[in-house]
């Protein structure tokens, strides 16, 4: 079974708390749009972002360890992941900073990096409650012979269970905490 039938099969059985909300969806792209609250303040959820490796799911990435990744705090920055024997891979760019309210990525998660597609992934940081409200806007666009839209659910699961263990990871010290 190759990587993208078991990313979809595992979303599908997740529980539903994983959902998220797909804004839009065709056969060329789609837009997900993930919101959660986090109860620190937005400097802090903003340093954190940086340090993918304390909250990323290791089951989604290639190497299996999610201390493989690391995110740039600079424009051009790399959202990258290092494999075995030097090799490795260029998951997004940072295009965009405005520290502590905004990060703007370019580039193709997971399978759709084998595709003929692209994405803007936005996340906005403001204060809300107490904490910050993190929105996560992920615009894909591009070709696949069946069709984008089948992936946005999928990736719109990951991205939702992403961002809740970034949310575990600052609040219960777990990413993986319930």
């Amino acid at each position: 079974m190759n990587r993208l039938a078991i990313f979809a099969l595992v979303c599908a059985i997740a529980p539903g708390w994983l959902a998220g909300d797909v804004l839009d969806s065709s056969a060329s792209g789609f837009t997900v749009k993930e919101t959660v609250e986090i109860q620190a303040p937005p400097q802090e959820v903003y340093a954190r972002i940086f340090r993918p490796g304390d909250w990323w799911d290791p089951v989604h990435t290639y190497s299996h360890d999610a201390h493989n990744l690391s995110i740039e705090e600079k424009a051009g920055g790399c959202f990258c992941e290092k494999l075995p024997d030097g090799g490795g891979v260029k998951h997004m760019e940072v295009v965009h900073l405005e520290r502590s309210k905004a990060i703007l990525l370019h580039g193709a998660l997971g399978p759709m990096a084998y595709m003929a597609a692209t994405g803007s992934m936005q996340i906005q940081l403001s204060a809300a409650n107490g904490g910050t409200k993190v929105e996560v806007t992920y615009a894909v666009s591009g070709y696949r012979a069946t069709g984008l839209n089948s992936l946005a659910s999928v990736i719109d699961s990951v991205l939702n269970a992403q961002f809740t263990r970034l949310k575990n990871a600052m609040e219960k010290g777990d990413p993986a905490a319930r």
